[in-house]
């Protein structure tokens, strides 16, 4: 057309509008400029080495950060083929996923903790034997808190296939960053640190023994990527805290957005903080995640602020209080778990709700109650709680985000309602 203009598009110009998960909260729309997406895929390819003849495969959605930034920009950037299938495929056949690795010769592909989970408890030996998974370089995880367990039982369940766990590759990032901030050394595999819960719950990151009552497993997320900087601050004081110390995540580099589409206020309290104490130097984003860093560098992220539960001064983390339901029987549908706090006469309690089996929803009430009974004990016995309420309610019930995230505020929201 003759009126054609070309547009006036920069490196400072808004490329798109990156809506948050909203499991916490409503979903924000997050202001990415292509200087901003152009510096992270960079990091990606830098972190996972990309090569021309690397295959993706993903599985996640086109609309939310790891699928469309991870998934299809990062192919374009790189210039190496992909091959992309319907999050709704996975979720009515998990398996697809490893299928389509298989088939296709992927090199790289992930997702967040359920996947892997998933696939791991479904996987039938038949299923094992007709996968090839030799050709899988970085299987990286992230989105969600990553469980030692869950990664430690698809590496025994697929190492038939050729899956090397040395491909797994932790890392941490979020919206707000464009996608990711920190990730492990490509081959690492992955870093356990086992910390002690008591200690946790203290604000400090102790090493304990393996397998020792009280102690936890915790998933290392890798060191900060190139030209980013992460500090670990006192949430409330705002002074940073010490190797080893938990503290609220701040982020600063080229990765870090505008700020929150029309939201000025929340934009500038969120994506403009300094540390207490300094007047100059680099702004940072505070991520609202909880975390350690150790004297390596390396990220152990050990949940959300808004979701952590205070219990007569006692801090408890969600997805440990998941974690103990899921293990504790394997009626309970793996991703479907939600821990959070209610408001009762006596304070703060804990209350869960976990998806279970069909049949187990229209079992006699008597054998629901049984399974509560016994959800409650190995609470009480692993991490020495008691459970206000158990509510175990049929698959699907359990409110997620599109994109697989548990929203704990709604599940909360829901029960007080009733």
């Amino acid at each position: 057309e003759k009126d054609w203009r070309t547009p006036d598009v920069g490196a400072e110009s808004l490329a798109f509008l990156q809506y948050t998960s909203g499991s916490t909260g409503t979903p924000k729309g997050v202001m990415l400029t292509h200087a901003n997406l152009l510096h992270n895929l960079g990091l990606i390819s830098g972190a996972f080495q990309v090569r021309r003849d690397s295959v993706g495969v993903i599985w996640l959605p086109p609309y939310h950060d790891m699928g469309l930034i991870g998934g299809i920009l990062q192919p374009l950037y790189a210039g190496f083929p992909v091959a992309l299938m319907s999050p709704m495929a996975f979720l009515q056949k998990p398996l697809r996923w490893l299928q389509a690795v298989s088939r296709f010769r992927g090199t790289i592909s992930g997702g967040p903790n359920f996947a892997f989970e998933l696939c791991a408890r479904r996987a039938t030996p038949e299923d094992v034997a007709s996968l090839d998974l030799s050709s899988w370089e970085v299987a990286f995880c992230g989105a969600e808190p990553i469980r030692a367990s869950t990664l430690k039982r698809f590496a025994e369940v697929f190492a038939p296939s050729g899956f090397r766990p040395e491909a797994f590759y932790p890392c941490y990032g979020l919206a707000e960053g464009t996608l990711i901030v920190t990730g492990e050394e490509k081959g690492r595999g992955v870093r356990v640190h086992p910390l002690e819960d008591a200690a946790l719950a203290r604000g400090l990151a102790v090493s304990g023994a393996e397998d020792v009552a009280g102690v936890r497993a915790h998933i290392g997320c890798g060191t900060t990527l190139a030209e980013q900087r992460v500090l670990v601050v006192d949430p409330d004081s705002l002074v940073a805290r010490a190797p080893g110390q938990v503290g609220e995540i701040w982020v600063s580099g080229a990765s870090v957005a505008q700020g929150y589409w029309r939201k000025p206020e929340l934009s500038e309290a969120t994506f403009h903080a300094r540390p207490a104490g300094v007047v100059d130097g680099p702004e940072y984003l505070r991520t609202g995640d909880l975390g350690v860093l150790r004297e390596d560098g390396q990220l152990l992220v050990t949940g959300r602020r808004k979701d952590l539960i205070i219990l007569r001064g006692r801090n408890l983390y969600p997805q440990d209080v998941e974690g103990v339901i899921e293990r504790a029987d394997a009626r309970v549908r793996a991703g479907s778990v939600a821990a959070f706090s209610v408001e009762t006469t006596g304070g703060e309690a804990l209350a869960v709700v976990a998806e279970v089996g069909r049949d187990l929803v229209d079992a006699d009430p008597t054998v629901l109650a049984a399974v509560a009974n016994g959800l409650r004990q190995a609470l009480a016995r692993e991490l020495e709680v008691q459970t206000h309420t158990v509510a175990l309610l049929p698959p699907g019930a359990v409110p997620k985000t599109s994109s697989g995230k548990i929203q704990r505020f709604a599940c909360r929201a829901a029960l007080v309602s009733g």
